[in-house]
């Protein structure tokens, strides 16, 4: 299976998976919010606040460093690098508020506040988290651009961390968190696919004529 094959079908995944994983798996996402709630402590409370309050700081800081970057080395690599991590974030983020007021899913606080209560922010519907859609659009999108290990680990690993974040605090079930991961994710490889329709070149037929 080549590679444009795989990008269609992580974009479908990323289309369709969440809703099937809504519609099956509300017990478990209850039962592991229930979980998390039950063991949190003030000092963890406290860090996941912080990696959950990161998310629009990385993500914004995250194009500005490639802007100063490349401004002042002259690298139009880099400058570019801020345009498709900007674009990504931009689709994430629409993708994300259609399902969000589409499928209108309430906050795990608000259908059961007796065992989930609330401890971050959260006032949209619920599905998909966008704290996770944005945190992994942009670490997509950094790593596709700069496709080394040394990027991958870190960017990934705050990602992960946000969405983990988003249950610990009680504001995002689990399929939510997934789905805004997919989303994320999927953002980044159709930016990059829209980007090879836009810069693709038209093939030119050559016609030979023969004397």
């Amino acid at each position: 299976m080549n590679n444009r094959i795989w990008k269609q079908v992580v974009l479908q995944l990323g289309c369709w998976l969440p809703v099937c994983l809504f519609a099956q798996a509300p017990a478990f996402d209850r039962s592991t919010l229930v979980e998390l709630a039950e063991h949190r402590r003030h000092e963890p409370l406290e860090f996941q606040q912080f990696i959950s309050n990161s998310t629009n700081w990385i993500s914004l800081g995250v194009p500005a460093g490639l802007l100063i970057g490349g401004q002042l080395s002259g690298n139009k690599d880099m400058k570019l690098a801020v345009w498709n991590v900007g674009k990504t974030i931009v689709i994430s983020t629409g993708i994300t508020a259609a399902l969000k007021f589409s499928v209108n899913r309430n906050r795990p606080f608000n259908e059961y506040p007796a065992d989930i209560p609330k401890a971050g922010a959260g006032g949209s519907p619920s599905f998909p988290s966008g704290h996770t859609s944005q945190a992994f659009a942009t670490a997509t999108a950094l790593y596709l651009e700069y496709p080394k290990w040394y990027v991958a680990v870190p960017a990934f690993g705050w990602a992960s961390a946000v969405g983990y974040s988003r249950m610990y605090l009680g504001v995002h079930y689990p399929t939510d968190v997934l789905a805004g991961a997919l989303v994320g994710s999927g953002s980044a490889l159709l930016n990059r696919q829209i980007n090879h329709w836009i810069h693709k070149k038209p093939q030119h037929t050559e016609h030979v004529v023969h004397f």
